[in-house]
């Protein structure tokens, strides 16, 4: 059975604990590897690790910080194919998709080689009589990331990329569903040129958790995970004066309005609700048709689709999904579906009987098509996380303008529309914090800033682009003056009048 541990001051080791986590081949059913759960002697370990590294790292000036992540951008590139297979076999998401999940992780290194200019402060000649004024950005120190199982390669590299760039030092905590590929990043960082402690990786669960939060040592965290776990990371990593960004769960809208485009909202929907089993922050598993008509029009055009999904092995190229990524996982989102078809929604299509021949063990579901989801309804309130897709029909423009907005959650919307005016209107009121116009999924890019509004986000800075670097880094402002005699004292707060 292969073992998988930690990474901590440029090495590999098992730590001291003997605590384990099953690793599953979703495709398979099979547990391929464990996962060596971290005591908290070997998150301390890490992190005195990255506290030693953190001066010498901290120093080099940021066009040489810039070559490492030009370098680790290379390597990453030339070993995509071993890291996307590495990431479907015990993620699940398909070849394709798992390629996509590193892309847009180095999308994000390729925006944190522009840190000699990201990073640059600003300057005021003259700002009083004989006073200059400026400000720079200071790396924080010791930095901490908790990242999720269903995007193991992407938002590591969100997190530590722009926080490595920066000039801090990192540590982080992967999910111990499907480890390999954070582990294998931190090796090609190290091969990079990042110097020995500068990215360390320990797995673990909440006492790993725990121990980052709470080592004084520790001066920032990003999280993204379930809504209940962002806000304890929040609350207790706030309360130690750390600062914090904690990203949670999401329940996204897809609006359809009777003008839209229908082949193509049904095409965008099919892939923005099914694509990677439905697991994703970004997924949209919504559909708001305004108007009956529309609502008719689009269940009928889903259903040929959703029955037509290719469903297979993860390391095919041909499957349109994968499996879940764990059986209880699997299991849960079933209970979901039940608890729908109890709360009065129709069953349009029902994907908890599937089962691919030859993988019959797998984590595997069909798509599931639901109808006439309420507001009050608890399977429309909770993020289900997996190939689900439910309709809530809206009589008007208003209902479905307030559905998402009055929802706990706000991730992610989407509106389908010809109409610019209404379009653009939809995107002002709309109380989420991301919004796409005829784009399903709007993740922003890497030079953008991503970011939730509600229970998906607690903090008040986002991820990746200006706002990254805002987060990563601490502001210091100079005023100097050099006079040419001594100056008497004053007694008067300085104004520049």
């Amino acid at each position: 059975m292969k073992t998988l541990g930690h990474f901590i001051n440029g090495n590999h080791t098992d730590g001291s604990s003997s605590r384990r986590h099953d690793v599953f081949n979703p495709t398979t059913g099979d547990v391929q590897a464990q996962t060596l759960l971290a005591s908290s002697d070997d998150v301390t370990k890490a992190i005195d690790a990255a506290a030693k590294a953190f001066p010498a790292w901290s120093k080099v000036n940021p066009q040489r910080r810039a070559r490492v992540m030009f370098n680790f951008k290379a390597l990453v590139e030339k070993d995509m194919d071993n890291l996307a297979k590495m990431l479907s076999a015990e993620h699940g998401k398909t070849l394709p998709d798992a390629r996509g999940d590193v892309q847009r992780g180095l999308e994000v290194i390729e925006f944190a080689c522009g840190i000699p200019h990201l990073q640059k402060g600003e300057y005021t000649e003259g700002a009083g009589p004989g006073i200059d004024l400026y400000s720079m950005r200071q790396p924080l120190g010791v930095c901490a990331g908790i990242t999720p199982f269903n995007f193991p390669a992407m938002i590591p590299m969100w997190m530590f990329g722009v926080a490595i760039a920066c000039g801090n030092t990192f540590v982080n905590k992967p999910s111990e569903r499907d480890p390999s590929v954070p582990l294998r990043l931190a090796e090609l960082m190290m091969e990079a040129g990042a110097p020995e402690g500068v990215l360390n990786v320990v797995n673990g669960d909440k006492e790993a958790v725990d121990t980052l939060i709470q080592d004084p040592r520790v001066e920032a965290i990003s999280f993204v995970g379930s809504s209940d776990i962002a806000q304890y990371i929040y609350s207790e990593g706030a309360a130690r004066n750390k600062r914090v960004q904690a990203f949670g769960g999401a329940k996204n809208h897809m609006i359809i309005l009777p003008d839209a485009d229908m082949e193509n909202a049904v095409n965008q929907l099919i892939g923005s609700a099914y694509g990677s089993a439905g697991e994703r922050c970004m997924a949209t598993p919504v559909a708001v048709p305004v108007g009956e008509e529309t609502a008719d029009r689009l269940v009928d055009m889903l259903k040929p689709k959703v029955e037509a999904l290719k469903i297979g092995p993860s390391l095919s190229e041909d499957s349109d999904l994968g499996p879940l990524v764990t059986a209880a996982h699997r299991d849960r989102v079933a209970n979901y579906i039940q608890m729908a078809i109890d709360e009065g929604q129709e069953l349009v299509i029902d994907g908890r009987d599937f089962s691919l021949q030859g993988y019959e063990n797998g984590f595997f579901m069909g798509g599931t098509l639901l109808d006439h989801a309420k507001p009050e309804h608890t399977s429309y309130k909770e993020e289900i996380f997996g190939p689900v897709l439910q309709i809530a029909r809206a009589k008007t423009f208003e209902e479905a303008v307030a559905l998402p907005s009055d929802h706990q959650y706000g991730n992610g919307v989407a509106i389908f529309t010809r109409n610019g005016d209404a379009a653009r209107e939809f995107a002002a009121r709309v109380n989420v914090g991301m919004v796409g116009i005829n784009v399903p999924i709007p993740v922003p890019l890497a030079y953008h800033t991503f970011g939730g509004w509600k229970r998906s986000s607690f903090g008040d800075t986002n991820q990746h682009g200006p706002e990254g670097v805002k987060f990563w880094t601490k502001i210091k402002t100079v005023t100097q003056r050099w006079p040419e005699d001594v100056q008497g004292s004053d007694f008067v707060i300085p104004t520049m009048k």
